[in-house]
């Protein structure tokens, strides 16, 4: 990851509710793995070949910029849900996105919890890291939520391949596993 003093652009979702006047991609990757991250927070993750190997859906539709990868905060006292991107989930307060070399950040304040995504692709590894750091703002204790919602593509086109996307829960490690037998 980098920090927001080196070198980063800084983008306020300005008006409330309202998007930002021009759609923009901000890209992330290293030879076998690549995220570019829209200024809402949509994106898509791919490994070894961006059109071949989608991992999870692109949209080339700047107007509408759906995600096909949600971070979501749930509060479990009030049932209150929000993400830390402007999508899918807009709210009044601002969404401020900082994005340099190798990284993109989102931060959002909203139920007096201040949520800060950072999300980067090492310049080694295939894989891409989205790191929330939640701080609660209030002087009462909070339970809380965090799910990690993505659509599945496994190839080049979700059409072809999500009837044989199978998911399972490693036994070992815990990790959800996602695979798929159709290669379109």
């Amino acid at each position: 990851g980098g920090s927001a003093a080196a070198g980063a652009g800084v983008l306020l979702a300005p008006r409330p509710g309202r998007p930002p006047r021009a759609a923009w991609v901000h890209g992330l990757a290293n030879p076998n793995c690549g995220c570019p991250a829209s200024g809402s927070g949509s994106g898509y993750t791919w490994a070894e070949n961006s059109r071949e190997n989608q991992l999870t859906p692109w949209s080339n539709d700047p107007v509408s910029d759906r995600p096909g990868e949600v971070i979501y905060v749930r509060d479990e006292n009030d049932g209150a849900l929000w993400t830390p991107t402007a999508l899918p989930i807009r709210e009044t307060t601002p969404y401020i996105v900082t994005h340099g070399q190798g990284f993109s950040r989102f931060e959002h304040t909203a139920h007096d919890l201040s949520l800060a995504l950072l999300q980067f692709v090492p310049l080694e590894d295939p894989i891409k890291i989205s790191r929330l750091t939640i701080r609660n703002e209030s002087d009462r204790p909070r339970r809380l939520s965090v799910t990690a919602y993505v659509e599945w593509v496994l190839g080049a086109s979700r059409a072809a391949t999500a009837p044989y996307v199978v998911t399972e829960i490693s036994p070992g490690s815990r990790a959800v596993l996602s695979r798929t037998h159709c290669r379109a």
